[in-house]
C-alpha cells in the first residue's frame, strides 16, 4: 500500500469535542499544532542525533501508540483477519517483481550492496511480502477471502525539506491489511473495509472531511493495463454509490498499480490529507503469479484488496492529537485516572485506588503534594479524562469524588462502582466522558 502525503487544503479547520472547545477555543486551536503539543504533552521528540524525520517515542507517547495499535488489532481480529509478521527488508528483485523500483524507487533508499550481486531494500510498502507470504503456499476458494494484517515498519527516503513532526517522516508504522479473494467478493470486502474505518473513526473522535475515488491522472507513473484499471475503477464506484456517501473523483491521486476511495480529513490548519484507504489490485496478483484453486479444479487469479483502517501510526496520532488538543478520548488516553490525595493522610488510600485501577486494566497516576497544592495539581491534570480527589471524608467511607474533564463534579460514589463504570466506557471505546443512562 502506498502511503499518500498531504494535498490541497481544505477549508476549514476540524470540530472539536465538547470537552475540548472548553480547553482550547477555536481561535487558539490552529496555534495547538501537534509538534507543539506533542512535546508539551512528552509524547514524542527528535534528535539531530537520531535524524531528521525520525521521532522518538515517550512513555506517554508510547502507551498512547500502543492503546491505538491494539485497538486497530482487535478490530482486525474481529472482522476475520490473521495477524502476519515481515522483515523490513528485501531484495531489489523483490520490488523490481511488484513494480515498486520502475515506479517508486525515487522515493525508496538506495540499495545496500552485500556483494555477489546481492542489493537489499528498506521496504517502501508491505505489498509486496504479503504477496509473497500468500504464495507461499497452494489456496482453495474455500479459503477466501483471506485477510492479512501487520502493523509493520517502512521506509520512505523524505527530502528534509519536506519532514515535519510525525506527519512527514522517514520511519513508519503502517496499519497495513491485504485481501485475496475473487472478483466476486472485491465489492463486498471493500464495502467491509469502509465500515471498518468509519466505526474507527467514531471511536476515535475523528471526522471524515470527504470521501475520494482517486484515479490515474495524465503523465503520472502508472501501471499500462488500461482493462484492469476499467474493472477496479468499476468495482470501487460501485461500493461509493452503494455506501450512500457522498464522494469526488479526483485524477492524478490513484496508487501507481490502481484505483483507491481515499478517506480525506482536515488538521488544525484545515490542511487536506489522506488517512486511510481503500484500494482495488489487480496488478500485484499478476506480477506475483498468484492463483487459487477453483471450484472446477482449475487454477484463478484472485484479486488483492489493500486496507489501511488508520494509514501510518505516525499521522494518525498527529491527527489525534490536533483534533483534541491532547484531551484524548478516555480509552485511548495515556494517563485515564490522576488520582489526587488532599493530604498526606490520604495517601495510602490513592495509591491504593490506583493499584486498583492497574488491575483493571486502567491506567491511573497518583498526584501527590509534592506537585503543589490541590488546586495547582487539578490545573496541571486537565486534560486527564478523569480526576479522582480523595480527602478525609472519602478515605474514611472508601468513596471518591470524580472530576471529569468537561468540568462536570460527580457525588462521591464508591469506588468500585466509579471505577466500574470507567472500565465499562473504555472498554466500548466510547467517546462519552459518563453514561448519564446508567444513573437512572
Amino acid at each position: 500500500m502506498t502511503a499518500d502525503q498531504p494535498t490541497s487544503p481544505g477549508a476549514s479547520a476540524p470540530g472539536l469535542s465538547r470537552g475540548v472547545a472548553r480547553l482550547f477555543p477555536r481561535e487558539e486551536t490552529a496555534m495547538h499544532d501537534h509538534r507543539k503539543l506533542g512535546r508539551e504533552l512528552e509524547l514524542f521528540d527528535t534528535d539531530p542525533l537520531i535524524g531528521a524525520g525520525l521521532p522518538y517515542w515517550l512513555p506517554d507517547g508510547a502507551e498512547l501508540r500502543h492503546t491505538l495499535e491494539e485497538y486497530i488489532r482487535g478490530a482486525e481480529r474481529r472482522a476475520g483477519y490473521r495477524h502476519v509478521y515481515s522483515p523490513v527488508l528485501g531484495k531489489r528483485e523483490l520490488y523490481e517483481r511488484s513494480g515498486h523500483w520502475a515506479h517508486y524507487s525515487d522515493d525508496m533508499f538506495p540499495p545496500m550492496d552485500l556483494g555477489e550481486g546481492q542489493q537489499l531494500v528498506l521496504r517502501p510498502s508491505l505489498c509486496p511480502h504479503h504477496a509473497v507470504i500468500y504464495r507461499s503456499r497452494a489456496h482453495s476458494y474455500r479459503e477466501l477471502p483471506l485477510r492479512m494484517a501487520e502493523l509493520g515498519g517502512m521506509y520512505r527516503a523524505e527530502l528534509s525539506g519536506v519532514l515535519g513532526g510525525l506527519t512527514r517522516v522517514r520511519s513508519i508504522q503502517l496499519n497495513d491489511a491485504h485481501i485475496f479473494c475473487t472478483v466476486e467478493q472485491v465489492a463486498d470486502e471493500a464495502r467491509g473495509a469502509l465500515d471498518m474505518i468509519l466505526r474507527a473513526y467514531e471511536a476515535l473522535g475523528v471526522r471524515a472531511a470527504r470521501f475520494r475515488l482517486s484515479l490515474p491522472g495524465p503523465g503520472g507513473k502508472y501501471v499500462a493495463a488500461p482493462e484492469l484499471w476499467r474493472r477496479s475503477t468499476a468495482l470501487l464506484t460501485e461500493v461509493l454509490e452503494a455506501s450512500g456517501l457522498p464522494y469526488e473523483a479526483a485524477e492524478g491521486e490513484a496508487a501507481f498499480y490502481g484505483p483507491k476511495i481515499d478517506v480525506q480529513v482536515e488538521d488544525a490548519a484545515g490542511r487536506e490529507f489522506t488517512l486511510s484507504t481503500v484500494q482495488v489490485d489487480f496488478h500485484q496478483p499478476e506480477r506475483f503469479d498468484l492463483h487459487y484453486t477453483g471450484a472446477d479444479g482449475a487454477k484463478h487469479r484472485p484479486v488483492m484488496v489493500h486496507r489501511s483502517i488508520i494509514g501510518s501510526v505516525e499521522r494518525a496520532v498527529a491527527h489525534l492529537i490536533e483534533q483534541h488538543g491532547g484531551a484524548f478520548p478516555a480509552w485511548l488516553a495515556p494517563k485515564q485516572l490522576a488520582v489526587l490525595p488532599v493530604s498526606d493522610a490520604e495517601l495510602p488510600d490513592a495509591e491504593a485506588l490506583a493499584g486498583r485501577c492497574a488491575g483493571l486494566g486502567l491506567r491511573a497516576e497518583v498526584g501527590g503534594r509534592e506537585r503543589g497544592s490541590l488546586g495547582a495539581r487539578i490545573r496541571e491534570d486537565r486534560l486527564v479524562p478523569y480526576q479522582v480527589v480523595i480527602g478525609a471524608a472519602e478515605a474514611a467511607d472508601g468513596l471518591v469524588a470524580l472530576r471529569l474533564r468537561d468540568g462536570r463534579r460527580l457525588a462521591p460514589m464508591p469506588a468500585g462502582e466509579a471505577l466500574s463504570r470507567i472500565v465499562a466506557l473504555t472498554a466500548a471505546h466510547s467517546t462519552a466522558l459518563w453514561d448519564e443512562e446508567a444513573e437512572a
